[in-house]
């Protein structure tokens, strides 16, 4: 879009007022104590949060709120009012902060969480399907440029494997790629191993009961293996 991205990364304790504004009460008890400030000019003490900071751009902005369902269920439902009107007040210096050029605003979910209602009616839905190998590559190449080529292909062969596996409670995901590449070229793993033996295979499967699913698989593999050898 040619416009300055503000990233609002969402966490289990993020407040909507938090995107807002943040008033530093403490800031201002310690200057009127010690004297190290004017603590009658409040507004030096307002820090605008990644939302004020995007109403407040002199230029149009993409706002990402990302991972919103990390956050408390009143999150979203809290954000409407200022996304609808693109406007929100601060009290403590009867300042009202307006976007003068409404922001782009993309809100990412991993669907951890069920969004309200009332939130979503606002929202214009986007699935992005997980990447298909060529994609995969890509991205991965982005955090490891210089990994060598048989490495990444053996490794992207047994990550989509293991992805399909019935009964995972939880597939891996694009990151547990990047690191499993990582953790293989450290280690100066065999490319040529990688998909029979799938080594460090904790970086990719995070539940116990994945990992058990994972090698019952590579065992009835292996029998398969050496039934088919027996008979040729």
């Amino acid at each position: 879009l040619g416009m300055r991205l503000i990233t609002w990364p969402v966490k289990s304790t993020t407040r909507a007022q938090d995107g807002l504004y943040v008033y530093d009460t403490v800031q201002r008890l310690y200057d009127s104590q010690f004297g190290e400030g004017d603590p009658s000019d409040v507004a030096k003490y307002i820090r605008l949060g990644q939302l004020g900071q995007a109403f407040s751009a002199p230029e149009r902005v993409v706002l990402v709120i990302d991972e919103v369902d990390k956050a408390d269920l009143e999150f979203p439902n809290d954000l409407l009012w200022e996304l609808d009107r693109m406007n929100f007040h601060i009290p403590e210096t009867s300042e009202t902060v307006s976007a003068a050029n409404r922001p782009v605003v993309i809100i990412t979910s991993n669907a951890e969480k069920e969004l309200p209602d009332a939130f979503l009616r606002r929202c214009v839905f986007h699935y992005i399907a997980f990447p298909d190998p060529a994609q995969m590559e890509q991205i991965v190449r982005v955090h490891h440029p210089n990994v060598e080529e048989v490495l990444l292909q053996n490794a992207m062969e047994g990550f989509y494997l293991l992805r399909e596996l019935d009964g995972l409670q939880k597939r891996p995901s694009t990151s547990e790629l990047v690191d499993w590449v990582q953790a293989l070229a450290v280690a100066g793993v065999d490319p040529d191993t990688i998909v029979d033996e799938l080594p460090f295979m904790g970086v990719v499967l995070k539940k116990q009961a994945d990992l058990d699913i994972a090698r019952r698989h590579m065992a009835i593999r292996a029998r398969r293996a050496a039934m088919q050898q027996e008979t040729s």
